[in-house]
């Protein structure tokens, strides 16, 4: 999760903590829409342990890059 963090924090000009704040209430909101075989991997994708990749923090990056944000 330390990387999306890191992510949210850089792109967003907030602190750490306020970052952390942020992912955790979005993942909260995502888990709680979601239906359960996806809910349940979205805290694999924030540790990072889905694939070979850096879980939803590159996920995210790849969807931001296609709006046109890196």
């Amino acid at each position: 999760m330390d990387k999306i963090v890191k992510l949210v924090s850089e792109k967003a000009g907030i602190s750490e903590e306020q970052a952390q704040t942020a992912v955790t209430t979005v993942a909260s909101f995502l888990k709680d829409r979601m239906p359960e075989p996806l809910a349940g991997q979205v805290d694999k994708y924030l540790r990072g342990e889905e694939g070979d990749k850096g879980g939803l923090g590159d996920t995210l990056g790849n969807v931001g890059g296609m709006f046109g944000k890196k």
